[in-house]
């Protein structure tokens, strides 16, 4: 099964996407993409930790190039909006094919494991007009957002810690 979660900042995306992968079952990978940059990272990846400690989950950091992973029973990939920048701006990363190096990464670790969660975030809705590299990464995003939706199983958006199946 492909499952996507979308949802705003602290919506409860990742709570409900840790439990659906308990539900599901099968050996737990949580695949990080969050580069620890700052403080601030640093404290989200540890708050992260903490939520999934004692659920069973082994994690694989991987910052780009998710297409060489091979993880078997359920994986939670966290999150996609980390993977989009990481692949455009990072070293290493894919720059200019970072959707498709996604999407074929995305195909390839969907084929490799039983149940794929992913987990995204909704940038579209504060209204904000931005310009340049930031209009470019919410244009991938959407786009990646937009594909993963229309190939996934289930498609759930949470709000203020509902998840809504919309798919």
């Amino acid at each position: 099964m492909l499952a996507l979660i979308i949802g705003g900042s602290a919506s409860g995306k990742s709570e409900f996407a840790e439990c659906l992968a308990v539900e599901l079952g099968g050996e737990l990978t949580y695949v990080a993409a969050m580069k620890p940059y700052d403080e601030e990272c640093v404290r989200r990846i540890e708050r992260h930790r903490a939520m999934r400690a004692g659920k069973g989950f082994k994690t694989e950091e991987r910052y780009t190039n998710i297409k060489d992973l091979q993880i078997s029973g359920t994986a939670v990939l966290e999150c996609m909006s980390n993977l989009t920048a990481n692949e455009m701006y990072c070293e290493g990363g894919s720059g200019e094919g970072a959707v498709e190096e996604i999407l074929l990464g995305v195909e390839c670790l969907a084929g490799s494991c039983d149940n794929l969660i992913i987990v995204t975030n909704e940038v579209f809705s504060d209204g904000i007009e931005y310009d340049g590299d930031t209009k470019k990464y919410m244009r991938n995003l959407g786009e990646i957002n937009c594909r993963i939706a229309e190939r996934a199983d289930a498609v759930y958006e949470v709000v203020c810690g509902t998840a809504n199946k919309l798919k």
